[in-house]
């Protein structure tokens, strides 16, 4: 899974990943205004089904999607490309820019710091 989404089809994503299955209709009805036109949903649907992020069931006379990729394993490629394209792979330069920027507490540098331990040891 190397892809990447595009803001557009990220938005969707999320609105699959919460709903865990939905019609372009119900997608739409959780996007914020304005709303994006059926077709263009549509569209975006279909390309994440070319990306293989989402896959479809037939209801009825139409189709219910749902994402075949988890939110964590993107989230985690996602961290991954950027660690790499910016911080030259290095997840302490990473972190170090992040606490620059964003005053990043201790506290909320302990849980990162937890969880890649976590990850590590798997």
């Amino acid at each position: 899974m190397g892809k990447q989404l595009t803001k557009a089809e990220e938005q969707i994503m999320q609105v699959l990943w919460q709903l865990q299955e939905a019609s372009v209709k119900e997608v739409i009805e959780k996007l914020p205004e304005p709303k994006p036109a059926y077709n263009t949903v549509s569209t975006i649907i279909r390309i994440l089904e070319t990306k293989e992020f989402v896959g479809h069931n037939s209801k009825g006379r139409g189709y219910v999607y749902f994402p075949i990729i988890e939110k964590t394993a993107y989230s985690n490629q996602s961290l991954h490309k950027l660690m790499n394209g910016y911080f030259g792979g290095s997840f302490k330069s990473m972190v170090s820019f992040f606490m620059k920027e964003n005053k990043m507490d201790i506290n909320e540098l302990e849980s990162i710091l937890k969880e890649v331990h976590k990850k590590d040891k798997k």
